[in-house]
């Protein structure tokens, strides 16, 4: 879907290791994705959803196939990134094709692990990390200022309309504002501004606080202070041991369950990104299952009957006829296809359906 979550962070506050045990998480599952040239820099990851586990268990299928994740390595970001230290041009681009930021912070000390700030701040290493955003933002919008306004002058209609929201969202964001709180956020103008310029202060964004071992199981002062900022500007934090959780990579479910129960947690930080990333996207699944393959497929919340079955194939849109709908828990409950359609449990669905996270679905088409 050319949708992507990109890892951000000064240099040794885990980002790599935190990436690396994503990448190892698509190597894992890389037979099920024989088609996909996957770049260096790039993860796609299988989206974990224990509920193809229960529909398989009924169905039998020769496969499982997963909706998948883009993590993308943002590499060469430094104070100064907005001005190209480091690799900051790079990362610029780059941030700018992803839709979600995941910012990994290091929350723990480790006197053999240097730090570039020379010592543990989370709340700091954000706001370097977001004062560059804004500065990048900021140019932007400064050159698109400047051609609105030559524009202006010759009587464009659009950018007569669009200059004065622009320079209203460059004074928001000289105040240290992110585009994300524009007061205007629903105007055309500004919405137009966004999206040619893919503002990075506008994207959503996640915070993954990286401790240590101890830390999992209680937070530390680091994880307090950055859950208290988050708190503060309505984002999530996720808390994760980047080097742990690319240890598990390698364990089989059974073995990755029991580390988790000894470090007292019940959820895997990488499993959690994942499925955050993949909410905060506004994604959800839909369901085919036969016997050849269970598969969950990806679609945007708000997703129509046509529109969902075009993501298996466009053909399917084109001649769509009707969708056969079953919602997981009925599926589960009357133990698949025949038992719910039995209850009476299989609904009919036409175009104007929109599509339910969970449904399985099995379309009529004609081309």
């Amino acid at each position: 879907m050319g949708l992507g979550i990109g890892l951000v962070g000064l240099p040794n506050v885990g980002k790599s290791t935190t990436f690396n045990a994503l990448t190892k998480a698509q190597n894992a599952e890389s037979a099920n994705y024989p088609f996909c040239t996957i770049e260096p820099n790039k993860a796609v990851v299988p989206v974990p959803d224990p509920r193809l586990d229960e529909l398989a268990k009924i169905v039998n299928p020769q496969r499982i196939q997963h909706s998948t994740l883009d993590f993308v390595d943002i590499a060469g970001l430094v104070k100064g990134a907005s001005q190209g230290e480091g690799l900051g041009n790079k990362f610029l681009s780059n941030i700018r094709e992803t839709e979600v930021i995941l910012q990994i912070v290091r929350c723990f000390e480790d006197e053999n692990i240097t730090h570039v700030e020379g010592s543990i701040d989370p709340v700091r290493d954000i706001e370097i990390i977001e004062t560059e955003l804004l500065l990048a933002d900021m140019e932007s919008l400064e050159k698109r200022i400047a051609a609105l306004q030559r524009k202006a002058k010759g009587n464009d209609r659009d950018a007569k309309l669009q200059l004065p929201v622009a320079e209203a969202l460059l004074k928001h964001l000289e105040e240290g504002q992110p585009a994300a709180t524009f007061p205007d956020a629903e105007n055309e103008a500004f919405k137009t501004l966004e999206k040619e310029l893919r503002l990075l202060s506008s994207k959503e964004i996640i915070y993954g606080a990286n401790v240590d071992e101890e830390g999992l199981a209680e937070d530390n002062e680091y994880v307090q202070a950055l859950k208290a900022y988050a708190a503060e500007r309505n984002r999530e934090v996720i808390k994760l041991c980047a080097k742990i959780e690319e240890e598990m990579v390698e364990f089989d479910e059974e073995e990755k369950k029991e580390m988790l129960e000894s470090l007292g947690v019940e959820e895997s930080g990488l499993d959690q990104i994942i499925r955050k990333g993949f909410e905060k996207l506004g994604l959800m699944s839909y369901f085919t299952a036969g016997v050849k393959e269970v598969r969950s497929w990806t679609i945007r919340q708000g997703t129509t009957a046509p529109k969902a079955a075009a993501v298996i194939h466009n053909d399917f849109e084109k001649g769509f006829i009707r969708a056969e709908v079953i919602s997981y828990e009925d599926f589960i409950a009357y133990g698949g296809e025949a038992g719910a359609k039995e209850a009476g449990k299989m609904r009919l669905e036409g175009k104007d359906y929109i599509v339910q996270d969970g449904d399985v679905m099995h379309f009529r088409f004609n081309v």
